[in-house]
């Protein structure tokens, strides 16, 4: 291999300081991702008081954003492997600004569902395209770190904005918490722009006019030497395509790790979305089940802290096994409930350390997996049919609620979907990297 061309730069160079910044902003992006879906969960109490919805009404206010994020991830990751992860990030903050500001003056539940439906959209692209780029900016030494901090950023923008939460309801409305998010969201279009740039993979890959130029000035910011040429063309590579991934060389790996995904993902939002209501229901205030949810979200931090810590030196395979097995056993153990409200924290902060570790080594596989040329198109898809399950997890345990099911027997059932995760990931063929 030409060892001076761009991708060989980025891979095997070393970690510079503005690299690490700009891998800093995609956790930003992802914490303030993590405030926008989460935003819906603070204010549901509030919205459900004020406008007199059921369960089963509300399961689909806390779902919408979460069908736009489906439909986001498939449509707009490819559209990060066509036009670029950094047009795509700017789009997407746009679009996500937008709506969160706009269910700030929603009158009824139409209308506010439509903005989420927006903000879903944004959010599912954003996904699609950070997870992407954050490999793409990192050497393969660090990359499986880079990736593990840009998950953390979820959990961290849970926990940031859960304390600004507790504030906001004590002294407003909900509708304050999405004036808030859209404000912060609207703040990281600059930030993005001057401190994000695009992924010297994806515009060697691309080969457009001045490509080189503009390769050799991201190689020069991040305190490289320019390179004299693109990486050379080849039969293999310039017969590419996004659909690669529904190919004989990856649509198994695809496949599985979808449904991995997708099955995950019903445990965590479960308990991501429920939490706050469920805790209101035991008869605590709604300030203090926004509390409870940090707590999740502190838990989530820790767990993919640790968890990307372990996958410097563990099997990537087998130590999200490991977490997919403790989510399930956490999830039903928040189902005992609790009149204690230090413990009910505790149990669900527990829960937050294996389902977000879980979301982490996903993610990490997702970057793994998928090559360059369809990194965004595979997390995208993969993402956005997992989205299904981050769907059905509050809609369904919304109507088992409403069919009479105590909050044991659906904590059990929600937690299933982490058994079946780690089913599918027996049988992903996974690579580890040295």
């Amino acid at each position: 291999m030409q060892d001076n061309n761009p991708k060989y730069i980025i891979d095997h160079g070393a970690m510079r300081l503005s690299q690490w910044l700009a891998v800093l902003v995609t956790v930003g992006l992802n914490a303030m991702d993590g405030f926008d879906v989460l935003s819906i969960s603070f204010a549901s109490p509030g919205i459900a008081k004020d406008w007199g919805v059921d369960k089963a009404t509300l399961g689909w206010v806390l779902s919408m954003e979460l069908i736009g994020m489906g439909v986001g991830s498939v449509l707009l990751g490819g559209v990060a492997d066509k036009i670029g992860r950094r047009p795509t990030i700017l789009a997407c903050l746009l679009a996500m600004s937008a709506g969160m500001f706009g269910a700030s003056q929603a009158g009824g539940v139409t209308t506010l569902l439509a903005w989420r439906l927006l903000t879903g959209l944004g959010i599912g692209g954003m996904l699609a395209a950070i997870n992407a780029a954050v490999a793409e900016l990192s050497s393969r030494r660090w990359r499986n770190l880079a990736v593990s901090l840009m998950v953390i950023g979820y959990p961290v923008g849970g926990v940031i904005g859960g304390t600004i939460v507790q504030q906001l309801l004590g002294s407003g409305t909900w509708h304050e918490v999405f004036i808030f998010g859209g404000w912060i969201t609207a703040a990281f279009v600059p930030i993005v722009w001057f401190l994000l740039p695009e992924s010297v993979d994806f515009l060697d890959r691309r080969r457009k006019p001045g490509a080189l130029q503009a390769i050799n000035r991201i190689l020069t910011r991040f305190g490289h030497q320019p390179t004299s040429a693109l990486t050379a063309d080849t039969v293999e590579s310039a017969q590419r395509s996004v659909t690669d991934i529904f190919k004989p060389g990856l649509i198994v790996s695809t496949v599985l790790v979808t449904l991995g995904y997708f099955a995950h993902v019903i445990s965590f939002y479960f308990i991501i979305k429920w939490v706050p209501k469920l805790v209101v229901d035991l008869g605590f205030a709604p300030k203090a089940a926004a509390g409870v949810l940090t707590w999740a979200n502190v838990g989530g931090a820790t767990g993919v802290a640790i968890f990307g810590l372990l996958a410097t030196r563990v099997s990537l395979k087998a130590l999200t096994l490991i977490v997919l097995f403790g989510s399930s056993a956490m999830v039903v153990w928040f189902g005992r409930g609790s009149a204690d409200l230090a413990a009910l924290a505790a149990t669900v902060a527990l829960a937050g350390v294996f389902v977000n570790a879980g979301i982490g080594g996903y993610y990490m596989l997702f970057a793994r997996i998928f090559p360059t040329h369809v990194r965004g198109t595979g997390t995208g898809f993969a993402v956005g049919m997992g989205r299904a399950g981050a769907v059905l997890a509050p809609v369904v345990a919304g109507y088992l609620f409403r069919a009479g099911f105590g909050l044991q027997a659906v904590a059990t059932i929600m937690a299933a979907g982490s058994l079946l995760s780690a089913a599918a990931l027996l049988a992903l063929k996974v690579r580890e990297e040295t």
